[in-house]
């Protein structure tokens, strides 16, 4: 078993992670909930066998890997994550970051192509964002005077984007999109009856509310099972567990009259209520692909 604050070895990529959602909660309950998504990266990449560090700083997570694609393979699969990059690292100074980004550039632009700078800034520094990027930008264009480059700022073929965060920099050329949502279990526990897709795509939802769900039926557990270390599942006719606070039912809207709700003593929830099956098919695609 790896521990959980693993220290791994030298050499490692930075992946720099950002919520979406959980950014709009006042101060207390945002940090409560990033410890809560911290714990869940934790737990995911300890699944996985994949050994990293995971810290929080400034409205960021990052994770510290040698083995970032098994890593960022695990962080697709924890909710709460809206979006991750895998970047490389320098300092702040200005002109440390013109050097850097320049030898990135001829690794990332191809010969002919067209490019733009993209820079943000976090903390106190003797440069604007819009300077940082006019003078990386210069710096790249004289690192690739010979591949005939251009500039595009409307539609390059290659963006580098620098965040400047404090007294470091972390430059990256993509962004990869992941399905964001609010941290598993930071939301109270819920049961998803579980027969069919439409269930398992219910269940799914609810994960990505932030319930902690019990399953009750096995079906699809193998589809739901990575998204949660922690996953229940229990047999069907199991009683409601006293400590779960919710229902989740895969039912279609032609179905609905067929539920009693006076048979439920807990809110009833129906996230599938308004889709086709073919959207729910879109969902169960976007479920297997972990």
């Amino acid at each position: 078993m790896i521990n959980r604050l693993t220290i791994v070895m030298n050499d490692m990529a930075t992946i720099l992670i950002r919520y979406s959602e959980i950014g709009l909660k006042s101060d207390p309950v945002r940090r409560k909930l990033e410890k809560h998504l911290r714990m869940n990266i934790i737990d995911m990449l300890s699944q996985d066998g994949v050994e990293a560090l995971v810290t929080i700083r400034n409205s960021r997570l990052y994770v510290e890997t040698d083995r970032t694609d098994d890593a960022v393979r695990s962080l697709k699969k924890v909710f709460g994550i809206g979006s991750l990059s895998i970047a490389d690292t320098t300092s702040s100074d200005k002109d440390e970051i013109c050097r850097f980004v320049a030898d990135y550039s001829r690794k990332i632009i191809g010969d002919g192509e067209s490019f733009a700078i993209r820079a943000r800034r976090e903390g106190t520094h003797e440069y604007t964002s819009m300077e940082l990027e006019r003078d990386v930008g210069s710096a790249v264009m004289e690192a690739n005077a010979d591949r005939g480059i251009r500039v595009n700022l409307t539609d390059p073929d290659k963006t580098i984007f620098i965040e400047v965060r404090n007294n470091l920099a972390y430059i990256f050329s993509e962004y990869i999109r992941c399905h964001a949502g609010l941290p598993v279990g930071s939301q109270g526990r819920v049961v998803a009856d579980v027969s069919d897709d439409r269930g398992v795509v219910s269940a799914w939802l609810m994960m990505k509310r932030g319930c902690r769900v019990i399953v009750r039926g096995d079906y699809g557990l193998d589809l739901l099972s990575p998204y949660d270390p922690h996953i229940r599942n229990v047999p069907v006719g199991t009683p409601q567990p006293s400590r779960a606070y919710g229902i989740a039912l895969g039912t279609p809207l032609q179905g609905l009259d067929c539920v009693n709700m006076a048979d439920y003593n807990v809110p009833v929830f129906f996230p599938t209520i308004g889709m086709s099956d073919s959207d729910v098919q879109g969902f169960i695609s976007t479920i297997r692909d972990v």
